[in-house]
């Protein structure tokens, strides 16, 4: 919650300057740079939820080269970035009081380096994680990147995922919200055969839903993510780093003072580097892998670093 809206006019005059665009990816821990993003044309962002460009962003229904290739039950750690290639994380990934929700989707595919993608179901989301701090936060303090952990039951083949900001900064009037969408091009291996209902995109969203129409500079203590629940499945949590367990519905996240301080795990074992190991509210377990130590970010995030 920002304090008054001095602070948002500010946020609107600086937008220009701190566009932002998911543009790298890695696999298990393992960086593979840009090989398989489709690039929107410009770090600008979709003003509409209702736009065909809602689905991939300009530019990202034309299918790239290559695949990168996932397990189910891994992990892949989408990343963002102001401008294209700056990956130095003294500089924010997106800056601006550029607030709001960090959001992944899925949709199965028949090639995904030629397909447009179908029906898309979530399998992660941050959106307020506490009092005037959000995915976006949490985003920045983890140099651009997002651990995402793909679901172990769903059937093998090629997907599309979807990385999605939505920034709340102007979002108080209508068609204020800005969101920032990439598409990666996957191909996942093993996993079992559930193949989740999802949503349309554009349809998914639409102008006037409560965490798209956002007053990000009134009174609140809560959130509503957009779009449909996370799918749990076979992935447990139904994400990597950040996110709370999502129940059959998505109530708003509600806020809740420190009542402990979160214990790091010991500092040698599965988790990738710049993974979530610890926090108010994490459900996660395991040990970040040797050479990283599970370093306190705040009360709410640890990270492996």
């Amino acid at each position: 919650m920002k304090a008054s809206t001095i602070f948002g006019l500010l946020a609107a005059a600086s937008s220009a300057a701190a566009h932002a665009t998911f543009q790298e990816l890695g696999v298990n821990g393992v960086d593979k740079a840009g090989t398989c993003v489709r690039l929107p044309t410009s770090n600008n962002p979709i003003t509409s939820p209702t736009t065909g460009d809602i689905q991939c962003n300009a530019g990202g229904n034309k299918g790239v080269a290559g695949i990168c290739t996932v397990p189910a039950g891994g992990t892949v750690t989408v990343e963002m970035h102001q401008q294209p290639g700056d990956r130095v994380c003294t500089n924010e990934a997106i800056g601006g009081n550029h607030d709001g929700p960090v959001i992944v989707y899925l949709s199965k595919v028949g090639d995904a380096t030629k397909d447009v993608g179908g029906k898309w179901f979530k399998i992660f989301q941050n959106g307020l994680v506490k009092t005037d701090y959000w995915g976006t936060d949490a985003l920045n303090a983890n140099c651009g990147k997002q651990v995402v952990t793909i679901p172990a039951d769903i059937a093998a083949g090629d997907y599309l995922l979807r990385a999605e900001v939505i920034a709340l900064h102007v979002a108080g009037s209508l068609g204020g919200a800005q969101f920032y969408v990439s598409c990666y091009q996957l191909r996942i291996t093993g996993g079992g055969s559930a193949n989740p209902a999802g949503v349309s995109f554009p349809g998914a969203y639409s102008a006037t839903d409560p965490g798209i129409l956002f007053n990000l500079y009134g009174s609140y203590t809560s959130y509503t993510v957009p779009g449909p629940p996370v799918y749990v499945g076979g992935a447990g949590s139904g994400g990597g780093g950040g996110s709370t367990p999502p129940p059959t519905t998505v109530p708003p996240t509600t806020v809740a003072p420190p009542t402990t301080s979160p214990t790091p795990p010991p500092t040698a074992g599965s988790l990738p580097k710049y993974s979530q190991c610890g926090g108010i509210g994490w459900t996660g377990s395991g040990n970040c892998v040797a050479g990283t130590t599970c370093a306190k970010t705040n009360d709410y995030y640890s990270q492996c670093l």
